[in-house]
């Protein structure tokens, strides 16, 4: 498994990602994705996550965008040397996507929102791969 990493403003985000199999929803077949994030605070504040942002690319399908409060239901506050790590998932039309986006957080010292980048992660099932 590899981890996929990026730093904004003290804040480092690792994604790692998984294939959790198929199978039919509405007549469809659909491949299911899981991935886990953690959330480090590398940072000298503590900072709250507020909103997150996501472009999901489906190779078989439009982007799709989402966006909405927290993580799995969470505004998650964050101590400088401390990590928050979730995990979620997605289901795609087809065997190969990805995804990025970002998170809106808060320095609850100053005040100041910001925006954390999430890298680009990409899902794969291993049998699409040759």
């Amino acid at each position: 498994m590899r981890t996929i990493t990026q730093v904004t403003k003290g804040i480092k985000i690792s994604v790692n990602t998984s294939f959790e199999g198929t199978f039919f929803k509405n007549y469809k077949m659909h491949f299911a994705f899981g991935y886990t994030i953690t959330i480090e605070n590398q940072s000298k504040d503590l900072v709250q996550l507020n909103s997150r942002h996501w472009q999901i690319y489906d190779s078989l399908n439009e982007i799709e965008i989402l966006d909405g409060e927290g993580v799995i239901g969470e505004k998650p506050v964050i101590k400088p040397g401390e990590s928050h790590t979730y995990n979620s998932g997605c289901l795609l039309a087809s065997t190969i996507g990805a995804m990025k986006g970002h998170y809106n957080m808060m320095n609850l010292e100053s005040s100041e929102e910001f925006r954390v980048y999430i890298p680009t992660f990409k899902f794969s099932a291993p049998f699409a791969l040759n």
